[in-house]
C-alpha cells in the first residue's frame, strides 16, 4: 500500500513528528495538558498556547533512540520565549542523561518572541550553550529545516550549529528574515514579497550549494525521516578521526575560501552561474535528486 505523502512545509508540528518518528513510539514532555504557557503572553493580554509553540518529547526513528523539539509555526511564528526555550534547552540537558542517538530539532521559526524580548534572547543563548554541551558529550544534534517560517534569527544560529542540517528547497535559513532586511534596507534593497528573490537568497537550494545544509530534501516529511536516517546510520559508524582544532581550523578554510568566490554574487541565480550549473535559469525547477546529482558532479569535477 502506498503512503500518503505528507507535505513538511504545510505540516504542523505534531503532524511533523508523527510522520518522522516510528509508529507508536513518540513520548511527549510537557503536554499540552499540563498548560505550561507563557507568563509574559498572559500579561500582554495575548493568545497562549498550553504547549506554547514547541513539542518536544523521546521516539524512535530507523529503531535508534532519539529525543527530539519541534516548533510550531502556527503559533507566534514559532518564535522563541521563555517557557518554550525552557522547554528546549531541558530536552537537550536531558540528552546529557539519556545519551540517545541523536537530538532532533525541527526548526519553524522567526527567531525570538518580540514579547519577551530580554527572556527570549537569554533562552537562546540557553539553547546554543546546550547545543553545544549535547555535541561535546559525543551525541549529534540534527536540525530540519522546511516549514513555513524557516530558521532565522537565534534559531538561525542554533541551526548552524548543528551537527548536520537537513533542508527542503522550501526551508529558509538565514540570519534576518526578508520582512527584518526589508524594514532596515528599504524595499529597493530587498523586496519581501518578491517569493522567488527570497528563495534564491535563504533558500534550501542556495544553502546545500553553499554547504550550509549537509542535505538537500524533496518536501516530504518521508523524505526527511529517509535523510534522518542516513544521518543516524553516519553518526553510528563514528565521528571524523581529525580533532575538533582540526575540524574547526578546515570549516574557518572553507568558509574564506567560499568568501573570495562568491564576494561579487548577489542571490543564488549568480551563485548557480559562478558555481558551474548547466542552466542556471533552470535551478529552481529542478527535484531535490536531480539538484543532487548536479552539485556532486560539479563537486567531482572541481576534486579532479
Amino acid at each position: 500500500m502506498k503512503t500518503k505523502r505528507v507535505s513538511y512545509f504545510e505540516a504542523s508540528a505534531r503532524t511533523r513528528v508523527a510522520a518522522l518518528v516510528d509508529e507508536g513510539s513518540f513520548t511527549e514532555f510537557c503536554p499540552p495538558e499540563l498548560r505550561m504557557t507563557s507568563p509574559h503572553l498572559a500579561r500582554l493580554d495575548a493568545p497562549v498556547g498550553f504547549d506554547d509553540g514547541v513539542v518536544v518529547g523521546r521516539a524512535s526513528v530507523g529503531g535508534r533512540p532519539v529525543l527530539l523539539a519541534a516548533q510550531e509555526g502556527k503559533f507566534n511564528g514559532g518564535a522563541v520565549g521563555e517557557v518554550h526555550g525552557a522547554k528546549i534547552r531541558g530536552l537537550l540537558e536531558r540528552a546529557l542523561r539519556d545519551r540517545p542517538a541523536a537530538v532532533l530539532l525541527l526548526v519553524d521559526s522567526g527567531g525570538v518572541r518580540l514579547h519577551e524580548a530580554n527572556a527570549g534572547l537569554i533562552a537562546i543563548s540557553e539553547i546554543m550553550r546546550a547545543v553545544l554541551a549535547v555535541q561535546a558529550a559525543g551525541i549529534p544534534v540534527i536540525a530540519l529545516v522546511g516549514g513555513s517560517c524557516g530558521a532565522f534569527g537565534g534559531m538561525g544560529i542554533v541551526t548552524r550549529l548543528c551537527d548536520e542540517v537537513i533542508m527542503s528547497e522550501e526551508g529558509r535559513l538565514g540570519l534576518s528574515g526578508p520582512e527584518v532586511i526589508e524594514t532596515v534596507k528599504g524595499v529597493g534593497e530587498f523586496d519581501s514579497r518578491d517569493r522567488s528573490l527570497v528563495w534564491r537568497v535563504t533558500g534550501g537550494k542556495l544553502r546545500r550549494a553553499l554547504g550550509e545544509a549537509t542535505a538537500l530534501v524533496d518536501d516530504d516529511a518521508s523524505s526527511f525521516r529517509e535523510a534522518v536516517v542516513g544521518c543516524l546510520d553516519r553518526s553510528s559508524a563514528g565521528r571524523d578521526a581529525l580533532d575538533e582544532l582540526e575540524l574547526l581550523q578546515a570549516a574557518q578554510q572553507r568558509l574564506q575560501q567560499r568568501r573570495e568566490r562568491f564576494a561579487d554574487t548577489r542571490d543564488g541565480l549568480e551563485v548557480w552561474r559562478s558555481t558551474g550549473f548547466p542552466d542556471p535559469q533552470a535551478v529552481p525547477m529542478l527535484t531535490a535528486d536531480a539538484f543532487n546529482a548536479q552539485l556532486a558532479a560539479l563537486h567531482a569535477e572541481v576534486q579532479s
